[in-house]
C-alpha cells in the first residue's frame, strides 16, 4: 500500500512526528499526572460586554482580535481570518466530554464579520471543533487551511473539498486577495478519537499580504532551532501569536506546550515586532492557574530585559490594532 503522504524528516509516510527528538505521553504517564495533581483553582469570570468587531480602516494594516484560547479574528485587507475556531462551551468529544469553558467567546459565532479564511492548525478538541467548524461553513463558507491529513475533518463538518487547502510543513498558497497562507512547523502531536496518534500533521500559520505578516504559532513546544528557521525563511512577522498556557506539570508538558518564559524566547527566536499570548484563560486544561500565566509573562519580560509592550495579553474582545 502506497504511503499516503512525503517521507520527509517530520514523517515516515504514515506517521509523524517531531524533528529531532519526539517523545509520546502514555497513559501511565497521564495517571502519574492525575494522581500527583495540584491544580491551581480557576475562578468564575462574569459575563462579557461583547462588541461586534469594526471594518478594518483603510490606514490600519492589521487589526487582532483574542476571541479566546488559540481562536484570533485576523481583519487584515487582504481577507478576514479565523484562526482555530472554538466557540462551543465544552471541548472534548461530542462536546459532552472535556474542560468546561470559563469565558464566553470575545466575539459571539454570530457577531463574526465575514470569515474569507480558516487557519486549522491541528486535531485536538481545543483546536478543532466540529460544532464550530460547522457554523462557519454554514455562515460564510471560507477557505481552509491545515496541514497534511486533516482535511477529513473539515469535510465532515461539512466543508467542500475544492475549499481545503492541504500543507505540509513550509508549503504556501496565496488566495485571489493576495494572502499568503504557509505552513510552519511547531513542536507538538496529534490525536482524536477518530484516526491514528500522530496520523495527522501539525503546524503553525505564517501570514502575508502586501503591507503585513502575522504568525501564528499553533500549539508548539519551544525548540533552539525551529523559531529561528522560521524567522530566517520567512522574516520577521510583524505580529506573533504564541501560546502562554497550560504548561504544568512541567515533566508532562515540556515537550508539548511552552511555558511564559519559553514563549518569549520564541518571541525573540522570531524577531517578531510585537506578540500576542494565547491559550490561557479559557479552558482549564492543566495544573496551572487562570491568572498564573500573564504573571509568569510579566516576570519572563523582566528578566529577559524586554519592555512589556514587547509581548501583550489584550482582553478577550480588545482589537489590537497595527
Amino acid at each position: 500500500m502506497p504511503a499516503p503522504f512525503p517521507i520527509s524528516d517530520h514523517c515516515d509516510g504514515h506517521r509523524f512526528f517531531n524533528p529531532r527528538r519526539h517523545e509520546d505521553r502514555t497513559w501511565f504517564d497521564v495517571l502519574r499526572w492525575k494522581r500527583a495533581a495540584q491544580p491551581a483553582p480557576w475562578p468564575a469570570q462574569p459575563p462579557l460586554s461583547r462588541i461586534p468587531p469594526s471594518p478594518l480602516p483603510a490606514d490600519t494594516r492589521l487589526a487582532a482580535t483574542w476571541i479566546g484560547h488559540a481562536t484570533f479574528l485576523l481583519q487584515t485587507h487582504a481577507g478576514t481570518v479565523l484562526t482555530d475556531p472554538v466557540f462551543s462551551r465544552r471541548v472534548g468529544p461530542f462536546n459532552r466530554l472535556g474542560p468546561v469553558r470559563v469565558r464566553p467567546p470575545g466575539i459571539a459565532l454570530e457577531d463574526l464579520p465575514a470569515i474569507d479564511v480558516v487557519l486549522l492548525s491541528h486535531d485536538h478538541y481545543d483546536h478543532c471543533d466540529h460544532a464550530s467548524l460547522q457554523q462557519l461553513w454554514r455562515r460564510h463558507a471560507p477557505l481552509a487551511f491545515t496541514p497534511l491529513g486533516n482535511a477529513p475533518l473539515l469535510r465532515a463538518a461539512g466543508f467542500s473539498p475544492e475549499r481545503i487547502i492541504s500543507l505540509d510543513w513550509w508549503q504556501s498558497h496565496t488566495t485571489p486577495a493576495g494572502l499568503t497562507v504557509t505552513a510552519t512547523p511547531a513542536r507538538h502531536w496529534s490525536n482524536r478519537l477518530s484516526g491514528p496518534r500522530n496520523g495527522r500533521l501539525w503546524s503553525g500559520f505564517h501570514l502575508r499580504t502586501p503591507d503585513t505578516s502575522v504568525l501564528f504559532t499553533g500549539d508548539t513546544a519551544y525548540d533552539d532551532e525551529m523559531f529561528v528557521n522560521i524567522h530566517t525563511r520567512l522574516g520577521p512577522p510583524d505580529l506573533a501569536l504564541i501560546p502562554i498556557g497550560a504548561y504544568l506539570p512541567r515533566w508532562f508538558m515540556k515537550e508539548q506546550h511552552c511555558d511564559p518564559a519559553e514563549a518569549v524566547q520564541i518571541h525573540r527566536d522570531l524577531g517578531a515586532r510585537l506578540s500576542i499570548g494565547m491559550h490561557w484563560g479559557t479552558f482549564p486544561l492543566t495544573d496551572d492557574g487562570f491568572a498564573d500565566p500573564p504573571r509568569e509573562l510579566a516576570a519572563a519580560l523582566v528578566a529577559a530585559g524586554l519592555p512589556p509592550a514587547v509581548f501583550i495579553t489584550p482582553a478577550l474582545g480588545e482589537a489590537v490594532r497595527l
